[in-house]
């Protein structure tokens, strides 16, 4: 269950190349017009007997399919945040490659953060991390979280582990996919056992490398396979 309040996407990375909702071989290639959904309020909607519709004490993944900062979106942000604001009993996920524009149009209120909202910064690869993540640290946010997806390349994420609790890794999937290596992830969660931050092997992708041998893994398998090879530290939680 995810809320996306608002659809399309342009593409603003190595990592948005084979985008598995707008890439080349998606459903929606080429729908970069950005518009509000039918489901911009579901989050404070209602039914008959005036109960929340999305019920409390869920996780709710926010703007997977598009990006929570994208600049068309500026005023419709806004609003959003006021819904965010109003469903404390609801933990939200805002994952975002555009953390440099994270101070747009955040609620008067925000202080240090909202302590139901996590902020997750997107890498790729070494160049993406080095320009993000320096930024992602330094901006007012209480719950902070990595997404090195689609795993690009070996990645060194030591420097910016201390101001993070979560580290989520994950290959591109799709039949353009490049390959993601299990040695790289081998050295994310190293590097996130020696920092006592949590990680999630989250899937392979579609082209994935062990040992030397290159295997084509069925999308729907992706996440089991990632699994089977007992990397998982997530202290009793999973954040997606």
């Amino acid at each position: 269950m995810n809320w996306e309040p608002w659809t399309g996407c342009i593409p603003y990375s190595d990592g948005c190349t084979n985008c598995y909702f707008y890439g080349p071989h998606a459903k929606r290639f080429g729908q970069n017009e950005i518009r509000k959904t039918d489901r911009f309020d579901w989050p404070v909607r209602k039914n008959a007997k005036g109960e929340y519709s999305i019920k409390g004490h869920k996780i709710l993944p926010t703007c997977f399919a598009t990006d929570f900062f994208l600049p068309q979106a500026d005023e419709w942000r806004k609003e959003a945040w006021a819904m965010i604001r109003e469903r404390t009993d609801l933990d939200f996920l805002i994952l975002t490659k555009r953390i440099d524009r994270f101070m747009v149009s955040l609620p008067d209120d925000w202080g240090d953060g909202y302590d139901h909202v996590n902020i997750g910064c997107t890498v790729e690869n070494q160049k993406a991390s080095n320009e993000r993540l320096p930024l992602f640290l330094s901006y007012p946010i209480r719950r902070r979280f990595i997404a090195c997806a689609p795993l690009l390349e070996s990645i060194d994420l030591s420097p910016w582990l201390y101001g993070v609790q979560h580290v989520t890794v994950g290959g591109e999937s799709g039949r353009d996919a490049r390959i993601c290596e299990y040695d790289w992830v081998l050295q994310i969660h190293e590097q996130c056992m020696q920092a006592g931050v949590t990680f999630w092997f989250k899937n392979t992708g579609s082209l994935f490398r062990k040992d030397g041998v290159l295997s084509r893994i069925n999308p729907y398998q992706q996440g089991a396979v990632a699994k089977s090879f007992g990397l998982d530290c997530l202290d009793g939680k999973k954040l997606f």
